[in-house]
């Protein structure tokens, strides 16, 4: 009896064991079959799809030429690929939140999340959806897949889809492509998780305001938009002179400065307000945008700052120091021309590159005065200031007007310092007597050969 209870006793253990490694081995079965699926269910989707280099989609390898927001790139490419050596990338299936424009929540959180992806990328492969490279509805960037891999992996991640599932985006044309089923299955997953955009969570790098956060390029391109509406927009300090701050800010889309005055004269600033607005820093200012009919152009003015609250998203604000102004580099027949700036989800304007540039900073060389003019009114401020007309080397007619300058041994700088010479200038871009011209602050500014 003993023997057959151990010998039934060792058949059943045996078929036990056989029982539980059927179920191991089939658990990791599924676990191979779903390897991007987590614990706790979630799913790694822009690691279930694969860069397929034997589709008969376009690809190319790429460089970063500039980053511009969370769905947006602009790559280096071959001449082969794209005439001039630029790709200007308008991510597939995917819409994230304005931080070029009119800045929204999670803007800036998009673009620095798809900043940092590829800045660590050791490589950057960009797809079309098809058999050509696709123009969006602007005409100026192509439609693409985006895909990178770090040094830690051998196999590259579809960024779009990776966009997607963080909640960082919203759907655009989703399901309308090569890997619809996917992207529509991550926005899902992320809508589910309430991620990001998803959310009821406020974005960290947001100030939740009244005022309406924009971008200098904004403001400058479409500021009578803007008439008498509070607005929060960030730049350096390039000038500041006679209770106005001039200030300034880089696009890397257009690759141009734009910049705005912001009066602050009657604003009763003191102190720690007042070293906010040093030329070299880069600020915050909220204020209101205003026409101002004397000089005939528009600036922002009714800034404020509450020393007892810092944190106030209504206070003007110093972000960092250190910056130098732009000063960039013109000819006349630029200074002169009309350009076409691309605006994001919008025609392109065109306008005059002046009014463009004004308010910001610039220089010209080899100037060739041929006139000058005096301010002599006793009762202006402004007495002893000289307006120049100059002629640049190639051949356009440009205003140059100073503000009253001293020389090192503070004498009165008269119009016989400039008459007849040829002159490098480093001044503002400004608009007087229905006309543009450029604003000297120093007579540091000015070199007369």
């Amino acid at each position: 009896m003993k023997s057959t209870f151990i010998k039934r006793f060792t058949k059943i253990t045996a078929l036990l064991l056989v029982a539980i490694t059927v179920i191991l081995t089939c658990a990791s079965c599924a676990g191979e079959d779903d390897s991007s699926k987590s614990k706790d269910g979630h799913k790694d989707y822009a690691a279930s799809v694969e860069l397929d280099m034997s589709s008969n989609t376009l690809k190319q390898e790429v460089e970063v030429l500039a980053y511009i927001d969370g769905d947006t790139t602009h790559f280096k490419v071959p001449e082969s690929v794209m005439q001039g050596g630029v790709l200007k990338a308008r991510y597939l299936a995917i819409n994230t939140p304005e931080s070029t424009g009119k800045i929204e929540p999670w803007g800036k959180t998009a673009a620095k999340y798809t900043k940092e992806k590829l800045m660590n990328a050791t490589s950057i492969i960009i797809e079309s959806d098809n058999d050509q490279w696709n123009a969006d509805s602007t005409g100026g960037r192509y439609l693409v897949w985006v895909w990178y891999k770090t040094a830690d992996s051998d196999t590259y991640r579809n960024l779009n889809i990776e966009i997607l599932q963080l909640g960082l985006a919203i759907a655009s044309n989703s399901a309308n492509n090569r890997y619809g089923e996917t992207c529509m299955a991550a926005i899902a997953q992320a809508e589910k998780e309430g991620l990001h955009t998803h959310s009821t969570e406020k974005d960290p790098l947001f100030p939740y305001g009244e005022a309406k956060e924009i971008t200098l390029k904004e403001l400058r391109v479409n500021i009578t938009d803007y008439d008498n509406s509070k607005v929060a927009f960030e730049g350096v300090i390039s000038m500041n002179s006679d209770g106005t701050a001039y200030i300034e800010d880089y696009d890397e889309e257009t690759g141009r400065y734009y910049g705005v005055s912001v009066y602050y004269g009657t604003a009763g600033l003191t102190g720690d307000a007042l070293q906010i607005l040093n030329v070299g820093n880069r600020v915050r200012i909220v204020g209101t945008v205003a026409f101002y009919d004397t000089g005939g152009y528009y600036q922002v003015s009714g800034i404020k700052y509450w020393d007892m609250m810092p944190d106030n998203p209504e206070n003007i604000k110093l972000i960092s120091t250190g910056h130098t102004s732009a000063y960039t580099e013109t000819d006349g027949e630029t200074y002169k021309s009309d350009v076409t700036v691309e605006i994001e989800d919008a025609a392109p304007k065109t306008v005059k590159y002046a009014s463009l540039a004004l308010d910001t900073s610039i220089e010209m060389k080899g100037l060739l005065v041929t006139d000058c003019y005096t301010t002599t009114n006793e009762s202006s401020s402004s007495k002893g200031a000289i307006t120049l007309t100059c002629t640049t080397p190639d051949g356009k007619s440009v205003q140059i007007r100073t503000i009253v300058l001293y020389n090192e041994n503070n004498e009165l700088v008269t119009e016989d310092y400039f008459m007849g010479k040829t002159i490098d200038v480093k001044g503002i871009v400004t608009f007087f007597a229905d006309d543009y011209q450029i604003k000297l602050f120093s007579i540091n500014d000015v070199v007369v050969h």
